[in-house]
């Protein structure tokens, strides 16, 4: 019954619109065919033909008011009749289904517990080693570089997201004017930075004439992106020697590190459009899952679930 009442009071609302929307069209028609004819002038010509417009626009004008007035009695009465909506509380409806599928059927993907605090079999490494850089997403990955270079006593300046010019963090001394040097920093696993990563970043370098760059990747190198690193004066940070260099930090550091590394929802990926925590989608046509920006379609960034690569 409540179903019945609520299609009955959309249709009503639709024919009021509509009636709305007549009502309106007629006071303009009336209004202009009352008040064109006198912005032509006094002529004989234009007298004739505001006479002989004088009476439709005035029947116009006349309706519209009529039909608005109609609108805006019906309008209250059924305002006033309407059912209320069935309120059904949060915590009777599993899953939130019904909300999924509206999600589903607006952008073709259905989010998969987007807001789902990280499970209990997540838990913080208590020493640094490989399965850290496993475990973070492209975002932690970056505070703990420019945490690391922080302690090295430079002033470090990164951006969160958008475009970033192909660096990452820029390292400024308290003796000199400017950035001394830039970090490039690549979450990746299992993929080696090849040369030409290598050639872009140098490209960087020398746009803004600087000497100094270092590149920081949780994987490995290339032979031909070492030798280029090396013929450039390009710092190349591997995963091994990313943790080599963090056991050289204080126990106090090191643990300064593990706490920018397993900050907040350290395991799901940043957009890195937006700035904001990506969500698990499954396709609606079926396939695997992956990582969505919430602000889809709007934002079309995604990354595959395995390996959220930057």
């Amino acid at each position: 019954m409540t179903m019945a009442r609520s299609r009955s009071t959309k249709r009503k609302s639709r024919a009021l619109n509509t009636m709305q929307d007549k009502g309106l069209r007629l006071c303009a028609l009336g209004v202009g065919m009352l008040v064109a004819p006198l912005l032509f002038g006094a002529s004989p010509m234009m007298n004739s033909v505001a006479s002989a417009l004088r009476i439709p626009g005035w029947m116009a004008l006349t309706a519209g008011v009529v039909l608005l007035g109609i609108h805006h009695i019906t309008k209250a009465k059924v305002t006033r009749i309407a059912p209320l909506p069935h309120l059904t509380p949060r915590a009777s409806v599993p899953n939130e289904s019904a909300v999924l599928r509206d999600i589903r059927d607006e952008i073709g993907v259905i989010p998969r517990k987007p807001f789902s605090p990280a499970p209990k079999t997540r838990e913080a490494a208590t020493n640094w080693s490989p399965a850290v850089f496993a475990a973070i997403e492209w975002r932690r990955f970056e505070a703990v570089c420019e945490k690391l270079f922080a302690q090295a006593g430079f002033e470090t300046k990164s951006q969160s997201h958008g475009a970033d010019g192909g660096v990452d963090i820029w390292l400024h001394s308290r003796n000199a004017e400017g950035p001394v040097a830039v970090v490039q920093c690549k979450h990746w696993q299992g993929k080696a930075v090849g040369v030409k990563e290598m050639r872009e970043f140098f490209g960087v370098m020398s746009s803004h004439k600087l000497q100094r760059g270092t590149y920081a990747t949780t994987s490995t190198y290339t032979l031909d992106a070492q030798q280029f690193a090396k013929d450039n004066g390009i710092n190349a940070l591997d995963g091994k020697g990313l943790l080599a260099l963090i056991a050289k930090r204080t126990p106090e550091q090191q643990q300064e590190l593990l706490d920018v590394a397993y900050e907040g929802e350290y395991w799901r990926p940043t957009c890195a459009s937006c700035g904001i925590k990506m969500l698990e989608r499954t396709p609606a046509k079926g396939g695997a899952q992956f990582w969505g920006c919430c602000n889809y379609p709007r934002c079309k960034s995604r990354l595959p679930m395995a390996a959220a690569l930057r």
